[in-house]
């Protein structure tokens, strides 16, 4: 089931930002990866997984991602792939991530179109969160470009919207753009947003809460929570910083 409101846990693992009782683990990733689920896991509304922090390390890496996201169990599960190509390969992605790894949801770029997209949006009862507003400094470099009078990120949440599925769509709308984000969930009050970019990237807490108003949303924080502690009781500080952010992030 979606998520209707909280916090995203964002498991960006990354070895060289790991607490050293972890990081001089052979097992070092399952370890803070697992070990990270079980503290949030209270407070959790879902977990993302980026598959590139775990590609990076070869297969130990693959195998690692795949007992992790075992380790999840039945929380909502988003892979944070950021796909999208000519609609076999698109395909291929698509059975890969939501057959194979057994996630949820799913980001996807729309920058070739529908027939990208398309593969993903005719898998039943998952969600696919198309990029719209990111939270990066370049989403200022075509986002927001204007197109028959409208920026494209609108342009593009409008056609998506309108293209045909089996499964739900939803989009990612940095916590770095509230004034844009209000705005967007004003016109856009039910459709369901992946909203990155608190703490290490900049987006306010409040500020994005308050712009987000009623609508349904997961807030993903993944560094300011995953490596707010480097000592070894850091699990203790990561569960009371999720509580913190859960208590936040669904008080409206």
């Amino acid at each position: 089931m979606i998520p209707a409101i909280g916090l995203c846990v964002g498991l960006d693992l990354d070895l060289a930002k790991m607490p050293e009782h972890y990081r001089s683990r052979p097992d070092a990733l399952v370890a803070f990866g697992t070990d990270v689920i079980d503290a949030t896991r209270q407070w959790a509304s879902c977990y993302k997984i980026n598959l590139a922090f775990f590609e990076q390390y070869g297969m130990a890496g693959i195998e690692a991602m795949y007992a992790i996201r075992r380790h999840c169990g039945n929380a909502y599960v988003i892979a944070d792939a950021k796909r999208g190509d000519i609609g076999n390969t698109s395909a291929a992605y698509a059975r890969a991530v939501f057959d194979d790894l057994g996630a949820d949801a799913i980001t996807v770029s729309p920058y070739m179109g529908r027939d990208s997209v398309g593969p993903f949006l005719e898998v039943a009862d998952r969600m696919v969160y198309v990029l719209a507003l990111t939270s990066n400094p370049g989403s200022h470099d075509f986002q927001r470009l204007a197109v028959d009078g409208q920026p494209l990120y609108r342009r593009v949440m409008e056609s998506t919207l309108a293209w045909p599925r089996n499964g739900d769509v939803g989009f990612v709308v940095g916590a770095t753009n509230a004034d844009e984000l209000a705005m967007l969930r004003t016109a856009y009050p039910n459709v369901p947003l992946l909203i990155p970019g608190l703490g290490a990237q900049g987006g306010d807490e409040h500020a994005t809460v308050a712009a987000n108003a009623t609508g349904p949303a997961v807030f993903n924080v993944s560094r300011g929570l995953l490596y707010c502690d480097a000592s070894p009781t850091c699990m203790t500080s990561i569960a009371a910083e999720a509580e913190r952010l859960h208590a936040v992030l669904t008080s409206r």
